[in-house]
């Protein structure tokens, strides 16, 4: 008669089981994304912001203690899954109803942005000789939202999470730059407030940029500054569906099987976009309250999603692969903000 035992769980080489590995994971890179929160609170790095603290902290984690590997599989999670949580829910955000009625013409206005920051960024990384990726990936984020765009392309490119994270850590510390010196040059410009609202809201990266470089404008500066910047967002599932189609065909052209996977989560942030514009404080009470508490998970996930990229950086490849890009974004950044500057 043979024996017969349970197996016990496979651990891992601390001693870990895969589901202690997987929840300290995901708990370490709240953990950074809270040291990043805590960082972002003081004079200074409050302009900054807690993601671009966040990724500062997780990529010099990586250089000094090296990479998790015991609790990898928590940390992938944040990066892929949290990260698409983060996407879906961003689509609250944006409400379609006050871009197709009110924002029309800031919509192609938009349009022309998009097309001119992404088009000049690789145009100029090709005559630079950069890293054409994290060059792209630079683009989509001048161009449309930031960190949440770069998120979504980048599956679609088959981008590194190394790329991903040097290219969202680089969008957040320039953005912010940028947002501060329209703040400083405000005083100073023949605008009045909307016709300033109207060039932030069309130039700068994230949406956090937008409500800091908006907010001397009034309510009124801000308020078009934000529309602006919607509109942007809105753009961000057409030009998703563009990348698909270009990328499938680029595989065609060359022959290969790679696949490329339709990015579900969109769905997510559209079906959410859809609800949030005319369902959610219509049909279904959705209170004041609730609105923050979501906008505050939101910014929590999409941190720690960014922490388990930021954990993929290497400083020794970053500043072989980084900097051509980032002069590349630079002058187009630069270009774009006199450009619309004139437009408005």
């Amino acid at each position: 008669m043979s024996a017969h035992y349970n197996k016990p769980a496979q651990s891992n080489s601390t001693g870990l089981s895969p589901t202690a590995a997987w929840i300290s994971g995901v708990l370490f890179t709240f953990l950074l994304a809270f040291l990043g929160y805590l960082l972002a609170q003081i004079p200074g790095f409050n302009q900054v912001g807690q993601l671009a603290c966040a990724i500062i902290i997780a990529v010099f984690y990586r250089q000094i203690s090296g990479y998790p590997n015991a609790i990898r599989s928590g940390i992938v999670f944040s990066s892929k899954r949290l990260l698409r949580v983060a996407i879906i829910l961003y689509g609250l955000k944006l409400n379609i109803d006050i871009v197709l009625s009110d924002g029309l013409g800031l919509l192609l206005r938009d349009m022309v942005v998009i097309a001119f920051a992404i088009l000049l960024t690789v145009w100029l990384a090709k005559r630079f000789k950069a890293d054409q990726t994290i060059s792209l990936l630079l683009g989509v984020g001048t161009g449309v939202c930031g960190a949440a765009a770069i998120a979504a392309i980048a599956p679609i490119i088959k981008a590194k999470d190394e790329d991903t994270a040097i290219s969202v850590g680089i969008i957040a510390l320039v953005g912010t730059v940028f947002a501060i010196s329209y703040t400083i040059l405000r005083p100073f410009l023949p605008l009045d407030d909307v016709q300033y609202g109207m060039w932030v809201g069309i130039s700068l990266h994230e949406i956090a940029h937008v409500a800091l470089a908006g907010a001397p404008a009034g309510e009124d500066g801000l308020a078009i500054a934000l529309l602006g910047k919607l509109g942007r967002v809105f753009l961000l599932v057409p030009l998703c569906l563009i990348f698909i189609f270009l990328m499938k065909r680029k595989d065609k052209n060359q022959e290969t099987n790679a696949k490329i996977e339709f990015p579900w989560f969109l769905l997510g942030f559209l079906l959410l976009s859809v609800l949030g514009s005319y369902v959610f404080g219509q049909s279904i009470p959705f209170p004041q309250e609730l609105q923050e508490f979501v906008s505050t998970a939101t910014t929590w996930l999409l941190t720690a999603a960014m922490v388990g990229l930021g954990l993929t950086v290497s400083l020794r490849d970053l500043r072989e692969r980084a900097m051509l890009p980032l002069a590349a974004m630079t002058i187009t950044s630069i270009l774009l903000a006199v450009f619309t500057y004139f437009a408005v």
